[in-house]
């Protein structure tokens, strides 16, 4: 179902493939944590929401996501 990716903007999306993201809790508390250490509006903006969009995720949802860094070439193997 890729319903859910269509609920994440570009920066959303990308913010969370900087963070860890085994699982939606995780990657949810990691981004709470985070936001601690924002000071930006806007990006403080972007962590609210992509915290709040997680939250209505199932994790069957996030799991279909498959988030991974562009970079890694592991995660494309």
């Amino acid at each position: 179902m890729i319903i859910a990716l269509d609920k994440f903007s570009t920066e959303e999306l990308n913010l969370m493939c900087i963070f860890i993201n085994a699982d939606r809790k995780t990657l949810r508390d990691d981004l709470v944590t985070g936001l601690h250490d924002v000071y930006e509006p806007d990006m403080i903006a972007v962590f609210a929401s992509t915290v709040e969009k997680l939250d209505s995720l199932t994790d069957e949802e996030f799991a279909e996501l498959g988030l991974y860094i562009a970079d890694d070439e592991d995660a494309l193997l």
